[in-house]
């Protein structure tokens, strides 16, 4: 079976899991791990899309609020093929450019993306995603990075959470959650906090 690993974080009341805004379309085949998730809720009884991406063959990384499990394992092709996770506890710094993708919305009133879409979004200071905190909710930089330019409309947003934020071909991040309305800054968890856990789990698994 192809597992998802849940990190465990919580998002804050009232905050939007993730999309696109402001990006562009992906070329064919460029992002090989890239992963999309429909996941029925029983208690809504409604499906909600998510993202996700390979890590290994036989494990997909996504967020916490993104469930599910596939029945089959993952083939290494051309076409298929897991994303690096980073090496020890090395940080991104702000300043740095890095790309988010998914399927989600294009714009805060609009339907899910038929086509993978991404967009560049520069890292932020850890107190420009502080004031997006709300109680008992708050922005933790030990486990978080906040992304996005507040003035450049660009930004993850709904369908999108669970996908990679990918730094020089390193998923540095998984995108989260931000602002309501698809404004930046966006929050996404910090892989490099969890990586004795992921790595714990996957060699369980092997």
């Amino acid at each position: 079976q192809l597992l998802l690993l849940l990190l465990a974080f919580f998002l804050p009341p009232g905050a939007e899991a993730g999309e696109i805004i402001g990006g562009h379309e992906a070329k064919p085949h460029s992002r090989p791990y890239m992963a999309f998730l429909q996941i029925w809720d029983v208690g809504s009884q409604k499906r909600h899309n998510c993202g996700g991406f390979l890590i290994r063959e036989d494990f997909v990384l996504t967020a916490a609020h993104c469930w599910g499990r596939l029945k089959t394992k993952a083939r290494r092709t051309a076409a298929v093929r897991p994303l690096k996770l980073p090496t020890g506890k090395a940080r991104v710094k702000p300043g740095k450019e890095c790309i988010v993708a998914g399927w989600g919305r294009t714009a805060p009133v609009s339907k899910d993306s038929d086509t993978l879409q991404e967009v560049m979004l520069t890292v932020q200071e850890d107190k420009e995603c502080e004031s997006l905190a709300r109680p008992p909710y708050r922005y933790d930089k030990t486990i978080e990075i906040c992304v996005g330019d507040p003035k450049i409309k660009k930004a993850s947003f709904k369908g999108d959470s669970g996908g990679p934020l990918m730094c020089d071909n390193v998923a540095q991040g998984i995108i989260s959650h931000g602002k309501g309305n698809g404004m930046p800054p966006r929050v996404c968890t910090r892989v490099s906090s969890f990586l004795p856990w992921i790595k714990k789990t996957m060699k369980r698994r092997q």
